[in-house]
């Protein structure tokens, strides 16, 4: 059972009105205390927790963990315990940390072990991702694009309601919310020219995604059944996956996108487990032609979650450009994982899959620039009184998401990377 999602539970930790991170969440992530090393920690409103510290302190005796799974620069090597070590170590550090048990929360030596504000700790990249594929899964943004690029009756390649489509992309280049990235350099070929030039992207977008975390998969050669799917997910991120539009449409004929993309993926720092997801399932659209047998799934395999966008410049204060929701998606992580591994392909633990630009079905949903301002056709204005069509300089593109069913409501936090100039 998953206890931990009950949601008459509150904390003797205080949790502020309206946080991503009550009890109900407990996500997992790694951090630096202030003068101290690495740790795999959690989070309960405005407070991080030293998982490691907990260990060695007895409070997880009754799980069969190893020595030092806390103490680890990654998660990876609690995800590689598998789901059912996943939700044991969730239940008890929720019942740690109910409001009604004192086991903790008597003992002032322990807590000090244990707990420090979270804006005294820094945060670090929660996993080691060996391979990081992308997913192109919303309708609405697949739709968008084709109609700009091609023909609006034919905007879906006629394989794009069949299959997951996706490709691999750049592991070594996905950073941690506040890590700044430069605007990438690369050749392009202005409008009406024949011959490309080279110089920085004058269209660098973002993409408003989200990510899944794998555990380990099948051995190679063999594939992870779709209903076997979601033993292999261990959680989920907030991810903006950089995009130079310009860049993008000079080279991705015929391989797809390479410089375009492989400049930088921004992630949040805490992964929310599908456990605490459980209660924002939801249906998904209806696929139409039914796809084949092995991407088949009954029941709920989206999830409802609220998404937005919003670009800060440099001297003024952020404009909100975007509002979607996760449930938007064609293609659910289900039939992604399914997908991806039908030809035998293995996965590694921490692996990451992207789940593409997620557009809804209205204007101020859509999940990047290229659609929102429309190829540059309908600029945005900021509060400051700018417009944007692109990303500028010195510009700071903020995620946030969360979920709320009215008896609980849980969240990512956000992921924010400022645009620098290129070098």
């Amino acid at each position: 059972m998953i206890t931990a999602n009950d949601p008459s539970r509150t904390s003797w930790i205080p949790v502020p009105a309206n946080s991503d991170f009550p009890i109900q969440n407990i996500p997992f992530g790694v951090f630096i205390p202030e003068d101290d090393i690495i740790t795999t920690g959690t989070r309960i409103g405005d407070t991080a927790i030293d998982l490691s510290a907990m260990q060695q302190l007895g409070y997880f005796d009754e799980i069969e963990l190893l020595g030092d799974t806390f103490l680890q620069d990654t998660l990876n090597d609690f995800i590689s315990h598998g789901r059912p070590i996943w939700r044991a170590v969730r239940n008890r550090i929720a019942e740690v940390f109910d409001a009604k048990n004192p086991e903790l929360r008597d003992n002032k030596e322990h807590c000090k072990k244990i707990l420090f504000p979270v804006n005294k700790v820094q945060m670090l990249l929660p996993v080691y991702t060996q391979d990081y594929t992308d997913f192109y899964s919303s309708i609405e943004h697949a739709t968008n694009v084709g109609t700009m690029f091609r023909d609006p009756n034919n905007a879906l390649l006629p394989n794009w309601k069949h299959i997951p489509v996706g490709y691999h992309g750049r592991s070594s280049s996905i950073v941690i919310s506040g890590e700044d990235i430069h605007r990438p350099k690369g050749q392009s070929l202005p409008k009406g020219e024949s011959l490309p030039v080279f110089g920085p992207s004058k269209r660098v977008d973002f993409e408003l995604e989200m990510a899944f975390i794998t555990s380990e998969g099948k051995p190679l050669g063999q594939n992870i059944p779709i209903e076997e799917a979601e033993e292999h997910i261990f959680g989920m991120v907030l991810f903006n996956d950089w995009s130079a539009r310009d860049l993008q449409a000079w080279e991705y004929v015929p391989l797809g996108p390479f410089l375009a993309k492989n400049f930088a993926s921004s992630i949040s720092p805490w992964v929310v487990l599908m456990d605490a997801l459980e209660p924002y399932r939801t249906e998904g659209p209806k696929q139409d032609p039914t796809p084949f047998p092995y991407l088949q799934i009954d029941g709920k395999h989206n999830f409802d979650i609220d998404l937005e966008v919003a670009i800060k410049p440099e001297s003024a204060e952020e404009t909100t450009v975007c509002k979607s929701n996760f449930k938007y998606m064609y293609w659910n992580m289900s039939q992604q994982l399914a997908h991806h591994t039908i030809n035998g392909c293995n996965i590694n633990c921490g692996d990451m899959m992207g789940s593409g630009t997620i557009s809804g079905p209205t204007p101020d949903s859509y999940g990047s620039m290229l659609e929102l301002a429309w190829m540059g056709t309908k600029p945005l204005k900021m509060a400051d009184g700018t417009e944007r069509v692109f990303i500028n300089d010195n510009d700071t593109v903020i995620m946030r998401g969360h979920c709320n069913n009215g008896k609980t409501r849980i969240g990512f936090g956000e992921v924010r990377s400022k645009l620098l100039p290129a070098l």
